[in-house]
């Protein structure tokens, strides 16, 4: 697949592979040991909904030593790297919509990553993504 822009048209990351490479930085930061594939899938549909992107991200990830495939679980790496709210995690005020389910929010929760910034989340969003729930 070509690494031009997207048509996911949110403003997020521009091209495929920014995409792959925040989602990787999001799988990296996981406070879980272990997860079935639906609760990763479920992540990385935060960053992109294309299954062609979402089997490359999970083989890139099984690459870098992100994460260990065991039929449906997921074992991830862990490093200490989980995502920090007091600085990784930004609010901001306006008119959102969550990127996980949807909904209308007025306080939209971004995560900063190197690779870019993830979000909005609502507040029990925003936990479930980054593991904390």
């Amino acid at each position: 697949m070509p690494d031009g822009p997207t048509n996911e048209g949110d403003g997020l990351a521009a091209t495929r592979s920014e995409r792959v490479e925040l989602a990787l930085e999001l799988l990296a930061h996981l406070e879980h040991d272990e997860l079935e594939l639906p609760a990763v899938i479920d992540r990385i549909e935060t960053v992109t909904t294309d299954p062609a992107t979402t089997r490359d991200i999970l083989d890139e990830a099984e690459k870098r030593g992100i994460l260990e495939r065991d039929g449906a679980r997921i074992r991830t790496r862990r490093g200490g790297t989980f995502v920090r709210f007091e600085s990784q995690v930004v609010t901001r005020e306006g008119e959102f919509d969550c990127r996980r389910c949807g909904a209308s929010i007025s306080t939209g929760h971004f995560i900063r990553f190197e690779a870019g910034e993830l979000g909005p989340f609502g507040s029990s969003c925003i936990r479930k993504v980054t593991g904390r729930e």
